[in-house]
């Protein structure tokens, strides 16, 4: 499989809007009421992904077709002293798992950390994501506490994770 990587620009924003509702609703629609995930949804449309592509404290990486990471300013709830970022979304469309995607991204989100001078990289994971866990686990990811990700009214197990660079 021959992936095309860019970084994605605010002209990416409806683009992006798609690719995050597809991902999203194929691993986790299921475990939502349709009025939370809709509700959920609304707050990562077109208009929000054009005010995060235009400002320059994110970053997105395109896996053309395939998925993207996003690395932006940490808002987890963690005390650290030292220049943390956060790695928000790395999302793969399921056709596209286990073909070295998800790699190429995590790849590209440590050294965008590095280069943005960051000393960790933080994230969340949804507890029942044994696949995930595993992958961040083999970066070296640790495990810092619990997390309550919010999906409309539902309240889901995260796990912060961190990466010391």
């Amino acid at each position: 499989m021959t992936v095309g990587y860019r970084d994605a620009g605010p002209d990416d924003a409806a683009l992006l809007t798609d690719l995050f509702t597809r991902v999203f609703c194929e691993t986790f629609a299921h475990l939502y009421d349709p009025a939370d995930l809709a509700a959920f949804l609304s707050g990562h449309g077109e208009s929000q992904w054009r005010e995060q592509l235009s400002d320059p404290a994110f970053a997105v990486r395109l896996a053309e077709d395939a998925g993207y990471a996003k690395l932006g300013p940490l808002r987890l709830p963690v005390e650290t002293q030292t220049r943390a970022l956060e790695l928000r979304q790395l999302y793969i469309l399921a056709p596209s798992r286990g073909t070295g995607v998800a790699t190429a991204l995590m790849d590209w989100t440590i050294d965008e950390a590095h280069r943005r001078s960051a000393d960790e990289l933080y994230l969340s994971v949804y507890t029942d994501n044994p696949r995930a866990r595993r992958f961040y686990d083999r970066y070296g990811f640790e495990e810092v506490g619990p997390y309550k990700f919010m999906v409309g009214n539902q309240a889901d197990e995260d796990v912060i994770m961190r990466l010391a660079l």
